[in-house]
């Protein structure tokens, strides 16, 4: 979106699109929500999403019954040359992972622990920046490298506010090690995206019972969240988005011009939840 580009720091720096995927479960009650069996004792829907990190911003959004693989959304991206893909290790299928490759796209997601592999070229690591390997290998497994089958980048880090080690794959051979890390980071703002989206707009309780009733809700959510994003840039806000949601909440009956209604102070209405900007 034009109003937040460069509102990343990272996108700023780097001249690139960074795009995180992932999806979210939402909890159904299978005596009511038959049709979106998810386990034998509950319903569930899935929303996956494709967000644009230099602003928050979906780009791309699926939803679909809670037994659909994350990994079958991917057949559904359109990748763009030169952008990132920050995806989750649940998210790794070597040959949906090779198709970003071949779109000219980089992705950098985890790697499993028993991927079967041979190191080409040992890169220069820096122990001091947490990395312990950064290797150029081919795969070895049999399917594994019919869907990969050219040489990955495989980084061994350990993170120093935590001390987890974590296993990282690119296709970038370039760019320095510590920048994969970085990258990585990102993808947490999906995290943060799901966790606004549920506990500030209404998609855990459902006005209807069908398939229709509850994407339509889904989708409203999704468009609320969008305009309370284009408030925030279009009228120059310092409040955050839990603020402007609950001014817009107690003033949907008055009929007011929208710019005044922000004109009062930010700090007026406190919001206790997380915000995402």
């Amino acid at each position: 979106m034009p109003l937040y580009k460069d509102d990343n720091k990272l996108c700023e720096e780097l001249k690139i699109t960074i795009y995180a995927f992932d999806s979210t479960t939402i909890d159904l009650c299978l005596q009511l929500f038959h049709w979106a069996k998810f386990r034998t004792t509950k319903s569930a829907v899935k929303m996956h999403v494709l967000l644009n990190i230099d602003g928050f911003i979906p780009e791309f959004i699926s939803i679909t019954d809670g037994s659909v693989h994350d990994v079958k959304i991917l057949d559904q991206l359109n990748y763009k040359p030169g952008a990132y893909y920050l995806l989750d290790k649940g998210h790794v299928s070597y040959k949906r992972l090779y198709r970003i490759e071949m779109e000219k796209a980089f992705f950098v997601t985890r790697a499993k622990i028993n991927m079967a592999y041979v190191v080409i070229k040992i890169k220069k690591g820096g122990i001091k920046s947490g990395i312990i390997k950064d290797e150029l290998v081919e795969l070895t497994g049999y399917y594994t490298a019919k869907g990969y089958p050219k040489i990955i980048r495989r980084i061994e880090y350990i993170d120093k506010e935590t001390g987890k080690k974590l296993l990282f794959l690119t296709n970038n051979l370039i760019v320095k090690f510590f920048m994969i890390a970085r990258l990585y980071k990102e993808r947490w703002n999906v995290e943060l995206f799901f966790k606004w989206i549920k506990q500030n707009l209404r998609i855990k309780k459902f006005y209807g019972n069908n398939e229709n009733a509850v994407k339509v809700q889904i989708w409203i959510a999704v468009c609320d969240y969008l305009i309370i994003a284009i408030l925030k840039k279009e009228l120059n806000r310092k409040s955050n988005m839990n603020q402007i949601l609950q001014i817009l909440s107690v003033s949907l009956f008055e009929k007011t011009a929208i710019k005044k209604l922000f004109e009062k102070d930010d700090t007026i209405i406190i919001s206790n939840q997380q915000s995402l900007f």
